[in-house]
């Protein structure tokens, strides 16, 4: 199957280099992936959805606050993620899953805030499609992309966490502790699509044991502050030694 050349766009903004100096004199550097995915029927359209990176964005920030390094892997978002970020712009899930394999091995941790279309044409087509005359239907079959938070956490190492996002629409708290066992998530963060696109929102979030750690109502920087504090108390492990 064709599809367009889209290739990933690295902006690093205030950062330093840091070749050739091990992980370990390097302040936490933490993989965070934000916005929506756009998967494309035709050079001109495309699926995706409404994620804004909001919060994305606000996690960036709590990182930078913390003196850490937020590196962010971002699909198409009108905001602008705060300086002292380290920014990798993709706009497939194909996109969004190689560039974080590339990335998580120097990272201590990923938070998947991003919202990846689950599902792709399964044809591309080269041209335009046009309306067809007529009384006729026009059928997509469509194929799933894949999951980018599951498969980081197959080969996640021991002194790794990953924290996922569920979204949820109907049963959300069996769907969100499904996802964290499947994903090998050590937090996960059930949210709603009211969510989607606003300053404030309500979050519940579980351990790797299943356990509601947190019901939260309100701004996503105050849910932010929150995710931290659980990342610190579940998700800091002693460094495994190198194979």
């Amino acid at each position: 199957m064709s599809h367009l050349s889209l290739q990933p766009l690295t902006e690093n903004v205030n950062v330093r280099k840091t070749q050739n100096i091990p992980t370990m004199l390097l302040r936490k550097r933490i993989l965070i992936t934000s916005g929506p995915t756009r998967e494309y029927l035709d050079p001109v359209r495309f699926l995706t959805n409404g994620s804004s990176g909001r919060m994305g964005a606000a996690l960036a920030e709590a990182v930078l606050e913390r003196g850490e390094t937020p590196v962010m892997v971002s699909g198409p978002v009108a905001l602008t993620y705060p300086d002292g970020a380290e920014i990798h712009r993709v706009e497939t899930t194909e996109q969004m899953l190689e560039c974080c394999l590339r990335l998580f091995p120097n990272c201590n941790g990923i938070i998947g805030a991003a919202a990846p279309c689950d599902f792709k044409p399964e044809y591309f087509s080269e041209q335009k499609l046009s309306k067809p005359e007529g009384n006729i239907d026009i059928v997509f079959r469509f194929t799933k992309t894949p999951d980018i938070l599951a498969t980081l956490g197959q080969i996640k190492r021991r002194d790794q966490w990953v924290v996922g996002f569920a979204l949820e629409t109907k049963n959300g708290r069996d769907l969100a502790l499904k996802k964290l066992k499947q994903k090998k998530c050590d937090l996960i963060v059930l949210n709603s699509p009211e969510s989607i696109n606003r300053e404030t929102a309500s979050f519940q979030i579980f351990n790797a044991s299943g356990e509601l750690c947190a019901d939260l109502n309100g701004s996503k920087k105050t849910a932010v502050k929150e995710i931290f504090a659980l990342i610190d108390k579940y998700c800091i492990f002693e460094t495994s030694e190198k194979d």
